[in-house]
């Protein structure tokens, strides 16, 4: 009898992870198909090439933007975005970034869903970020 419910206990994880697994495939899945759908991922040269007629924000928390960031970029944390989407202007590119690229696809979508129409993002955010940059400076 200990026997079969060790085991019946081992299927019930197995299915778990399973579950888990399939969660965070399909996670990724939707976010790929949703990145190629809106088409927005620019290149570094790109990106930079054009920012100067874009707002440039950066995604990611106020901690990392004062360790360093796209120089010209304001600070709208990800979590934050929705509570703040009324300072961005509608007539104009909002480039994003953030440490990598999920939530900047998140972001294009909440943005796309508000009724922005330009919207871009870096395509390996800013750890593939090569240009100029800007820190915060240290108050003594």
């Amino acid at each position: 009898m200990l026997v079969l419910g060790t085991i019946n206990v081992w299927v019930v994880i197995n299915i778990i992870l399973i579950a888990i697994l399939l969660w965070f495939l399909g996670d990724w899945a939707y976010y790929q198909i949703q990145r190629k759908r809106l088409g927005g991922e620019l290149t570094e040269a790109t990106f930079e090439e054009t920012m100067r007629k874009a707002q440039i924000v950066d995604l990611r928390d106020k901690k990392d933007f004062d360790a360093g960031h796209i120089l010209g970029a304001r600070n709208l944390p990800y979590p934050m975005l929705k509570q703040n989407m009324g300072e961005l202007r509608m007539d104009l590119p909002v480039y994003l970034y953030d440490a990598g690229i999920t939530l900047s696809i998140r972001a294009a979508l909440k943005l796309r869903k508000a009724g922005f129409t330009d919207i871009k993002w870096l395509k390996k955010g800013y750890a593939g970020w090569t240009g100029k940059t800007k820190r915060k400076k240290k108050l003594n």
